[in-house]
This record gives C-alpha cells, sequence and structure tokens, in this order.
C-alpha cells in the first residue's frame, strides 16, 4: 500500500484544520503550495490515501504529533500552540554539491539519507536540498546525534548552504 486511507485519518485532518480555524486555501498557502486544497480535501473525504511521509509533514504543519492523526475517536487535540504553524521554510538547505566533495563518514550517512529524499520528492536537481525539521528530526536520529547536534555537525562540514527563516 502506497499511502493511508479510510475516512478515520481524514477526519482527524479535518478536525485539526478546523481546530486551528484554517480553510484548505489557508493551508495550501502555508504550505507553499506543497499541499493542494483540492488534494487536501479528498485526503479529509477519504477519497484519496495520503501516504506517510506527506502525512507526516501535515502533522507538522499543524504542529501536532504524528500519532494524533492516526487516532480514533474524539480524544483531545495535542496542538503545540507556542511554535509557529510551519511553513515550506522549515529546516534549512544542504549544499549537495559540497556533500559529495567531503569525505567524512558523517557526510556519507547525510550523502544517503538526502539521496532518499530527493528520490521520495522527485526533487533531483543535484545542487541544493531543502531539509524540513522532520528529515532533521530523522537524520539526527540515524546518526545518534541530537537535532541541535546536528546542525553544528552540518556546520563543521561546511554543507549547510543557508539557514531559513
Amino acid at each position: 500500500m502506497n499511502g493511508l486511507d479510510g475516512g478515520d485519518v481524514g477526519e482527524r485532518l479535518r478536525a485539526i484544520r478546523r481546530h486551528l480555524q484554517l480553510c484548505l486555501r489557508d493551508v495550501e498557502a502555508r504550505s507553499g503550495g506543497e499541499f493542494k486544497a483540492n488534494a487536501l480535501s479528498a485526503y479529509e473525504r477519504g477519497e484519496r490515501a495520503i501516504s506517510v511521509p506527506r502525512l507526516l509533514r501535515l502533522a507538522e504543519l499543524y504542529r501536532v504529533p504524528p500519532d494524533q492523526l492516526l487516532r480514533n475517536g474524539p480524544d483531545e487535540l495535542e496542538i503545540d500552540l507556542t511554535k509557529p504553524l510551519g511553513n515550506a521554510g522549515d529546516g534549512f538547505t544542504i549544499d549537495l554539491i559540497r556533500l559529495h566533495e567531503v569525505k567524512d563518514d558523517d557526510a556519507a550517512v547525510i550523502a544517503r539519507y538526502a539521496a532518499t529524499i530527493q528520490l521520495q520528492r522527485r526533487e533531483l536537481n543535484g545542487q541544493m536540498l531543502n531539509i524540513r525539521s522532520y528529515d532533521l528530526k530523522v537524520l539526527a536520529a540515524i546518526m545518534g546525534r541530537g537535532p541541535e547536534d546536528l546542525g553544528s555537525r552540518l556546520d563543521e562540514l561546511g554543507l549547510r548552504a543557508s539557514a531559513n527563516a
């Protein structure tokens, strides 16, 4: 199966979006067009399956733990209102050209993960790769570091092209 289907996930997506007082077009705008309003509507109605990576990205945009989107029933939403709503600029950019020049064990791990992200997103330009905050968490876990330590390591290796606001 390529994605999660069923009305329960869709109902949770709709409930969380409405709780945040966002319309479908608001989510489209906040995601920088990553999520089109018509696709979101189809997810919410259970007419279209959602992939796990896209579900994780919506959880990030909505500031909820991913498991909140998978729960059944009227559980209270656990929304972190101290964080701004996510947008397409969360995270940072890795210089892929520099990444392939660096001879380091950490760089090799990052290169493998970056290649996976590129294939998943179909971003094969080969020069820069935006690393979103959930990618950062996964990469940090793979490398056995905290997300804050990973940023420092990327800077040491000269791999962070720019910090996004």
